[in-house]
Protein backbone atom coordinates (compact mmCIF):
# COMPACT_ATOMS: atom_id res chain seq x y z
CA UNK A 1 0.00 0.00 0.00
CA UNK A 2 2.87 2.33 0.67
CA UNK A 3 4.19 1.75 -2.86
CA UNK A 4 0.93 2.81 -4.50
CA UNK A 5 0.66 5.72 -2.05
CA UNK A 6 4.15 6.83 -3.05
CA UNK A 7 3.15 6.53 -6.71
CA UNK A 8 0.09 8.72 -6.04
CA UNK A 9 2.22 11.35 -4.31
CA UNK A 10 4.65 11.42 -7.24
CA UNK A 11 1.76 11.75 -9.70
CA UNK A 12 0.32 14.64 -7.72
CA UNK A 13 3.68 16.35 -7.54
CA UNK A 14 4.16 15.93 -11.30
CA UNK A 15 0.67 17.16 -12.19
CA UNK A 16 0.88 20.20 -9.94
CA UNK A 17 4.48 21.28 -10.62
CA UNK A 18 4.45 20.55 -14.35
CA UNK A 19 0.82 21.36 -15.04
CA UNK A 20 1.33 22.71 -18.56
CA UNK A 21 3.21 19.67 -19.92
CA UNK A 22 0.72 17.18 -18.49
CA UNK A 23 -2.21 19.33 -19.60
CA UNK A 24 -0.80 19.46 -23.14
CA UNK A 25 -0.66 15.67 -23.21
CA UNK A 26 -4.27 15.35 -22.08
CA UNK A 27 -5.45 18.13 -24.41
CA UNK A 28 -4.02 16.27 -27.43
CA UNK A 29 -5.77 13.08 -26.36
CA UNK A 30 -9.10 14.84 -25.82
CA UNK A 31 -8.91 16.85 -29.05
CA UNK A 32 -7.91 13.71 -31.01
CA UNK A 33 -5.68 15.86 -33.23
CA UNK A 34 -3.02 13.17 -33.76
CA UNK A 35 -5.12 10.02 -34.08
CA UNK A 36 -5.57 8.03 -37.27
CA UNK A 37 -8.92 8.58 -38.94
CA UNK A 38 -9.65 11.65 -36.86
CA UNK A 39 -12.03 13.04 -39.47
CA UNK A 40 -14.24 9.99 -39.10
CA UNK A 41 -14.38 10.29 -35.30
CA UNK A 42 -14.04 14.05 -34.87
CA UNK A 43 -17.50 14.30 -33.29
CA UNK A 44 -16.00 12.60 -30.21
CA UNK A 45 -13.26 15.19 -29.74
CA UNK A 46 -13.31 17.72 -26.91
CA UNK A 47 -11.63 20.84 -28.23
CA UNK A 48 -12.78 23.37 -25.64
CA UNK A 49 -9.75 24.38 -23.52
CA UNK A 50 -12.05 25.18 -20.59
CA UNK A 51 -13.56 21.69 -20.66
CA UNK A 52 -10.12 20.12 -21.11
CA UNK A 53 -8.87 21.95 -18.01
CA UNK A 54 -11.92 20.79 -16.05
CA UNK A 55 -11.32 17.18 -17.08
CA UNK A 56 -7.68 17.53 -16.09
CA UNK A 57 -8.70 18.88 -12.69
CA UNK A 58 -11.13 15.97 -12.29
CA UNK A 59 -8.21 13.60 -12.92
CA UNK A 60 -6.05 15.46 -10.38
CA UNK A 61 -8.90 15.37 -7.85
CA UNK A 62 -9.32 11.62 -8.28
CA UNK A 63 -5.55 11.23 -7.83
CA UNK A 64 -5.70 13.24 -4.59
CA UNK A 65 -8.59 11.16 -3.27
CA UNK A 66 -7.07 7.78 -4.15
CA UNK A 67 -3.70 8.83 -2.71
CA UNK A 68 -5.26 10.00 0.56
CA UNK A 69 -7.27 6.79 0.91
CA UNK A 70 -4.19 4.69 0.14
CA UNK A 71 -2.13 6.60 2.71
CA UNK A 72 -4.91 6.22 5.27
CA UNK A 73 -5.19 2.54 4.36
CA UNK A 74 -1.44 2.06 4.86
CA UNK A 75 -1.69 3.70 8.26
CA UNK A 76 -4.73 1.62 9.29
CA UNK A 77 -3.09 -1.62 8.19
CA UNK A 78 0.12 -0.78 10.04
CA UNK A 79 -1.82 0.25 13.15
CA UNK A 80 -3.78 -3.03 13.16
CA UNK A 81 -0.98 -5.37 12.17
CA UNK A 82 -1.10 -7.17 15.53
CA UNK A 83 -4.87 -6.88 16.01
CA UNK A 84 -7.37 -9.71 15.63
CA UNK A 85 -8.06 -11.06 12.15
CA UNK A 86 -11.46 -9.32 12.05
CA UNK A 87 -9.99 -5.96 13.10
CA UNK A 88 -7.18 -6.28 10.57
CA UNK A 89 -9.64 -7.15 7.80
CA UNK A 90 -11.84 -4.16 8.75
CA UNK A 91 -8.77 -1.91 8.64
CA UNK A 92 -8.44 -2.68 4.92
CA UNK A 93 -11.47 -0.56 3.95
CA UNK A 94 -9.67 2.75 3.24
CA UNK A 95 -7.00 0.90 1.24
CA UNK A 96 -9.64 -0.89 -0.82
CA UNK A 97 -11.51 2.36 -1.50
CA UNK A 98 -8.28 4.03 -2.63
CA UNK A 99 -7.37 1.13 -4.91
CA UNK A 100 -10.86 1.06 -6.44
CA UNK A 101 -10.68 4.79 -7.18
CA UNK A 102 -7.23 4.34 -8.74
CA UNK A 103 -8.46 1.40 -10.80
CA UNK A 104 -11.43 3.47 -11.95
CA UNK A 105 -9.15 6.35 -12.95
CA UNK A 106 -6.46 4.39 -14.78
CA UNK A 107 -8.53 1.56 -16.24
CA UNK A 108 -11.92 3.13 -16.92
CA UNK A 109 -10.64 6.68 -17.42
CA UNK A 110 -7.55 6.10 -19.50
CA UNK A 111 -7.71 2.60 -20.94
CA UNK A 112 -11.43 2.44 -21.65
CA UNK A 113 -12.48 6.05 -22.29
CA UNK A 114 -9.08 7.28 -23.49
CA UNK A 115 -8.36 4.36 -25.79
CA UNK A 116 -11.85 3.41 -26.91
CA UNK A 117 -13.62 6.76 -27.12
CA UNK A 118 -10.76 9.15 -27.87
CA UNK A 119 -8.65 6.61 -29.82
CA UNK A 120 -5.58 7.49 -27.78
CA UNK A 121 -3.99 4.17 -28.73
CA UNK A 122 -3.93 5.26 -32.39
CA UNK A 123 -1.71 8.26 -31.71
CA UNK A 124 2.02 7.73 -32.08
CA UNK A 125 2.88 10.80 -30.02
CA UNK A 126 0.18 11.32 -27.36
CA UNK A 127 -0.54 7.87 -26.01
CA UNK A 128 -0.92 6.82 -22.35
CA UNK A 129 -1.98 3.25 -23.18
CA UNK A 130 1.22 1.39 -22.23
CA UNK A 131 1.77 3.58 -19.18
CA UNK A 132 -1.72 2.92 -17.79
CA UNK A 133 -1.47 -0.78 -18.59
CA UNK A 134 1.55 -1.03 -16.29
CA UNK A 135 -0.32 0.77 -13.53
CA UNK A 136 -3.41 -1.44 -13.87
CA UNK A 137 -1.16 -4.52 -13.95
CA UNK A 138 0.08 -3.47 -10.51
CA UNK A 139 -3.24 -2.21 -9.09
CA UNK A 140 -5.45 -5.18 -9.89
CA UNK A 141 -3.34 -7.91 -8.20
CA UNK A 142 -2.75 -5.55 -5.26
CA UNK A 143 -6.50 -5.02 -4.94
CA UNK A 144 -7.08 -8.79 -4.90
CA UNK A 145 -4.27 -9.33 -2.39
CA UNK A 146 -5.52 -6.64 0.00
CA UNK A 147 -9.15 -7.82 -0.30
CA UNK A 148 -8.32 -11.44 0.61
CA UNK A 149 -9.34 -12.35 4.12
CA UNK A 150 -6.64 -13.92 6.24
CA UNK A 151 -8.06 -16.98 7.95
CA UNK A 152 -5.21 -17.82 10.29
Amino acid sequence: MLFISFFGLLMLYSNLTDYSTNYEYLAHILSMDTTNGRQKYSYRAITSPMLQHRIYWLIITLEVVFTLFCLLGSYCLYRNINASLEQFHEAKKPALIGLLIALFLYYVGFQVIGAEWFNMDESDTWNYNEWTRHIVDFLFPLLIYIAMKVER
